[in-house]
């Protein structure tokens, strides 16, 4: 906290924030990985190896290449670093192959694209109007927004942990996002484009973005811009955060689907019912997340990071929002705090019953039910919430 107050004093608490998390990740490195890591170094030494035409037709592994050219052309630039570390990595044949240097590369690779994602978080709060900004550094929309997407505790344990590339992609997508809402909106086009090229899932975002690009940029015909809101009208763009609840939208839709690729959210700083189905929708999203991590190291690990994730998001919001009325009513308090004994018998009770050997599906089957209740009940606010709240006219001017 000292060193924030001093970055803080100095006007750098946003790069304290991005090497805090930094710092962190690099701590994760040792930690479990999944069947993903073969995946990734499987594809490096595909595109490394084979002509282009090869590519997508290569089976020697049963995790051949199945992403986009763009990726798979990521890859081969990664490829040409990846040799320096650990030739054999880049041996189609050498199956399962996981050395430390390879380990080290492919970690070390995650956390260097994450650069973008980090700039994508910077011009995101670019946009943030400071009208609720409050004294305290720590009450500020925009420090509280870039903490809760900068420390996004469903990125860590999916990319830095499981291991993906979720982080430059999520950054594609907000920079993409942000450059609409700076009425940039060819860059914009072409970043989703380019995002699109990269990882076919954002597909289904396409049909919000042709008609709000129709809207607002072809048929505007010298007419005032209608506001960037009418892209995702349940944003508080008033107030300034325009990816808030699409980013929540995306992570519900990837969790609730149980795959672990391609999402990270973010917060709505704007307005309280925004914030609480954010609040709903993310921590049972990320609760959902942790049957990816099953291994007895990392269970204090993610129960740690997504205690300290979920208690700062909820303070910071209801310190945020203290004049308003409660973020959570009764049902939904209860509701989040049944995960708490949810847990306590899918990793602590259940290993010692004799339920284990004849029914070892049950504790996914139980975090998937309930899970799917929370994220279907946000997703049911978040659309009630875009038919009847009034449309913002008004943007703040870049």
């Amino acid at each position: 906290m000292a060193a924030l107050g001093l970055a803080a004093s100095g006007g750098n608490w946003f790069s304290a924030l991005a090497l805090g998390v930094t710092l962190l990740k690099c701590l994760l490195i040792p930690t479990y990985h999944s069947t993903d890591f073969e995946v990734h170094r499987n594809w490096l030494a595909i595109t490394h190896s084979l002509p282009v035409s090869q590519w997508y037709y290569e089976e020697t592994s049963e995790w051949t290449l199945d992403y986009p050219p763009f990726f798979a052309w990521f890859e081969y630039a990664l490829s040409h670093v990846a040799k320096y570390f650990d030739q054999e990595m880049l041996n189609i044949h050498n199956l399962n192959y996981a050395s430390s240097k390879t380990l080290l590369f492919q970690r070390f690779s995650v956390i260097f694209t994450d650069i973008l994602f980090v700039y994508a978080v910077h011009e995101c709060c670019k946009c943030i109007d400071g009208k609720k900004a409050g004294k305290e550094l720590t009450e500020k929309p925009k420090f509280i927004l870039s903490v809760l997407l900068l420390w996004n505790f469903g990125l860590l344990i999916v990319d830095h942990i499981h291991f993906q590339y979720n982080g430059f992609l999520m950054g594609l997508m907000l920079l993409s996002i942000a450059r609409l809402f700076q009425k940039r909106h060819m860059e914009g086009a072409l970043l989703f484009a380019v995002l699109l090229h990269f990882k076919h899932i954002y597909l289904y975002v396409a049909p919000a973005y042709g008609i709000y690009l129709l809207r607002s940029y072809c048929f505007t015909a010298n007419k005032p811009e209608p506001a960037a809101s009418s892209l995702f009208p349940t944003l508080p763009f008033q107030a300034g955060p325009l990816p808030c609840i699409l980013g929540s939208k995306l992570l519900g839709f990837v969790q609730c689907s149980g795959q672990s690729a391609g999402c990270h959210r973010l917060l709505s700083v704007g307005k309280a019912g925004d914030a609480s189905i954010f609040l709903i929708l993310t921590t049972t999203g990320h609760y959902s997340l942790f049957p990816l991590l099953f291994t007895a190291p990392e269970l204090p690990i993610k129960i740690l990071l997504m205690l300290l994730f979920t208690i700062y998001s909820i303070s910071s919001l209801k310190t945020l929002f203290r004049k308003e009325k409660p973020l959570f009513n009764w049902m939904e308090t209860f509701y989040l705090l049944g995960l708490g004994p949810l847990e306590v018998f899918c990793e602590f009770v259940f290993p010692f019953t004799s339920w284990k050997l004849k029914y070892s599906f049950l504790p996914l089957l139980l975090t998937s039910a309930y899970c799917a209740v929370g994220i279907t009940y946000a997703w049911f606010r978040l659309y009630v919430s875009v038919l009847t709240d009034p449309p913002v006219s008004k943007t703040k001017k870049q």
